[in-house]
């Protein structure tokens, strides 16, 4: 092995830079092994389907009328204990305006909504119960969802038809998101308006609840009767299933819900297929499926455009997550397309029960605040790890185009403050073995952003063959053993290409990136090391060091 040494300035003082030719056993030391699994892309997890008769009872036999007027809750109901009674089979909602409350699916039916089936949700709250519900992996207190069924196997939501949760009529908006003309128009709809002008509330109680910043979860002694006065503000999931084994949802469209749309909880043997899920861009917790504490799950060929995230993996919330203990795993997403949302394809927040052996493949982000996102923070626990990514497109990202952040919801520390470094604990959470494979992105704020903690580094990050069009490039705090090999990236020429701050083992192989950028590389902190560039074309003068970073640090050829 060759050593040169040059002696130049780097801001303030001498350092001495290293450079030196990789041998290709360096890419390997360069990341930890991958933990034990026994999936990959030639071994995917295997989804069981559901099973139906063929029998079909058709909820006109019932006495449901079409007219958009009459309210069709018993008639839908008793068509689906008809039809589980009966051994299992269809039921069909024909093509029509069917207006109903509450449905509740059994095991063994298939629900099944012709062409042009309208089935929209009554915006009379007293038709939906107070429950004890699911708010981020909490007891919490909810009104009942439109759609729901617990301890069921083998169901089906199918069909070419629409499934409204007439959400607006539930959710407060602020004036922000929208605008002049529907604001105008949202305040004519009735309602009420905050002191400062500023949000539309659709009741009193939504407004009191807001207003006195009332919580929803269910604390030791709590009634659901305590919650009456601000039962409007108990906004529900439009369809939720909890511990129910091969689910289906197929064909249909799934919109405007008051709150997430699609939240299978505990369930086995999911698959979402050719679904269609909107809910409106200012739509708060309007989220599209998360699939929270499941295994095995199929999501294909469906297409997302909400306020919220749009694919989300989550496992429960801090203690309640950690004690409930069921990670989301063995989890296949492939040819879906994301439109408006928080992300395309996110895992957490709250994710304290772990998510492991996920694989997506062949997705489109368009116009997201964020494309691959992973998001948790200090207290939440849970491991995540073997992900693998491939072959995704984005386009117009407003901020970062893949996303790894350890501080959501805190406030981050700032560039290069000194910390006080927390012990490792079973709250401390873990971001690992993520595998991120061509990712094409035109448009976005960052490229590759990753921020772990001082205590707990995101660690083993391999991301390959990217082509990234942002303003900047990479920024990477506290991680360790990453790697990014045959990346190109389109960057603002007066932005650093690379930015690092106390993280180890990094080896970046085979960058192109546009000639004129002022500074590849600005290195910062004491605990930054290992350093490693293979094929790099630029040079010591386009290298910053500064708060304790050493010129040791970093290796090129």
């Amino acid at each position: 092995m060759i050593f040169f040494n040059f002696k130049k300035t780097v801001l303030t003082g001498i350092a001495t830079l290293v450079v030196l030719c990789l041998s290709d056993d360096l890419y390997a030391q360069s990341v930890t092994p991958q933990a034990a699994s026994s999936f990959s892309w030639t071994n995917l997890p295997q989804v069981a389907q559901p099973q139906f008769k063929k029998d079909t009872i058709d909820i006109r036999t019932f006495g449901a009328s079409p007219d958009g007027h009459t309210l069709n809750t018993k008639n839908i109901n008793d068509a689906i204990s008809a039809c589980n009674g009966r051994g299992g089979g269809v039921v069909l909602i024909p093509a029509g305006y069917w207006l109903s409350g509450p449905i509740e699916l059994k095991s063994n039916v298939n629900l099944h909504l012709a062409d042009n089936a309208f089935v929209q949700f009554t915006a009379d709250f007293s038709q939906y119960e107070i429950i004890e519900g699911n708010y981020e992996g909490k007891p919490s207190a909810r009104n009942q969802s439109p759609i729901s069924g617990r301890d069921l196997e083998n169901i089906a939501i199918t069909g070419k038809g629409t499934i409204d949760g007439n959400g607006d009529a539930w959710r407060m908006v602020g004036r922000n998101a929208l605008t002049e003309g529907e604001w105008r128009e949202k305040i004519a709809s009735g309602g009420l308006v905050s002191d400062d002008g500023k949000t539309w509330f659709p009741s009193e109680k939504t407004k009191l609840a807001h207003e006195e910043k009332r919580s929803v979860l269910l604390a030791d002694g709590g009634k659901l009767s305590d919650f009456e006065d601000i039962k409007d503000y108990l906004r529900p999931n439009l369809v939720v299933l909890t511990n129910c084994k091969k689910v289906l949802l197929e064909g249909i469209t799934f919109q405007n819900s008051p709150a997430w749309n699609l939240h299978p909880l505990m369930c086995q043997d999911l698959t979402l297929r050719n679904v269609l899920v909107k809910n409106p861009d200012y739509a708060q917790n309007g989220d599209g499926v998360d699939i929270e504490s499941c295994a095995r799950v199929l999501i294909e060929n469906c297409v997302f455009d909400v306020g919220d995230d749009a694919i989300c993996i989550k496992s429960g919330k801090d203690e309640e997550g950690r004690k409930r203990n069921i990670p989301t795993e063995q989890v296949i997403i492939r040819r879906s397309k994301v439109y408006l949302g928080h992300g395309g394809f996110v895992v957490g927040s709250e994710m304290s029960g772990g998510a492991r052996d996920i694989f997506v493949e062949d997705c489109t982000f368009m116009g997201t605040d964020k494309g691959i996102r992973f998001k948790t923070t200090r207290g939440r626990g849970g491991i995540v790890e073997n992900i693998h990514i491939r072959n995704i497109n984005m386009s117009n990202i407003v901020q970062e185009a893949i996303f790894f952040d350890m501080y959501y919801w805190t406030k981050p520390p700032q560039a290069n403050e000194v910390q006080v470094v927390p012990e490792v604990t079973v709250e401390t959470p873990q971001i690992r073995n993520v595998f991120i494979d061509r990712v094409t992105c035109n448009g976005a704020a960052i490229g590759v952003f990753m921020r772990g903690l001082p205590e707990m580094p995101i660690q083993n990050i391999r991301m390959s063959n990217l082509f990234l069009t942002a303003d900047r490039g990479v920024e990477i705090k506290d991680a360790q053993h990453v790697s990014i090999d045959n990346a190109t990236f389109h960057t603002d020429k007066s932005n650093r290409l690379i930015y690092v701050e106390n993280a180890k083992g990094l080896f970046f192989d085979q960058l192109d990136y546009d000639p004129d950028v002022s500074q590849v590389l600005e290195v910062n902190g004491a605990e930054s090391n290992n350093l490693r560039f293979k094929n790099a074309k630029f040079d010591i003068k386009q290298i910053k060091l500064d708060h304790g970073a050493r010129s040791s640090a970093v290796q090129i050829d």
